[in-house]
């Protein structure tokens, strides 16, 4: 529950972002939020909602294979205020660009294996699959 103030629970993040409570904590300890995390008078931390969209864009980071320094490094340049929208334009076109190379490398893979679902359905439905890949004996 959140603090009543417009802050949210560690739970409440984590089931608004998808993301466990110890994927909320591991990025508290790597530095990658904006700002630091308040804690309530009772210790629990105390999320700002506009962190929510922050967290996304850090864990979309991190599931394409964007190394953890490197999204610190963003959240670095981005805490430190305007005048650096060139550093962190850069930055995002390289993950664009790094996620477009992968996006072609699964089309072309796609591509193979779709090929075969077609022959492997074709020859089962023929009643010819029998022999498709099978093992030779040795000599």
């Amino acid at each position: 529950m959140g603090d009543g103030a417009g802050g949210l629970s560690i739970g409440e993040v984590a089931e608004a972002t998808g993301m466990s409570v110890h994927a909320l904590r591991f990025f508290e300890r790597e530095e990658l939020f904006l700002r630091p995390i308040p804690r309530s008078s009772g210790g629990y931390r105390v999320y700002e909602p506009a962190g929510v969209e922050w967290l996304t864009l850090c864990d979309r980071l991190r599931a394409l294979g964007t190394p953890i320094a490197r999204i610190r490094e963003f959240a670095r340049i981005v805490r430190s205020g305007p005048g650096n929208e060139e550093d962190r334009l850069a930055l995002l076109r390289e993950r664009e660009e790094s996620v477009r190379a992968r996006i072609a490398e699964l089309t072309a893979c796609l591509k193979v294996i779709r090929g075969k679902v077609v022959t492997y359905e074709r020859h089962v439905r023929e009643g010819t699959a029998a022999g498709l890949w099978a093992p030779t004996p040795s000599s």
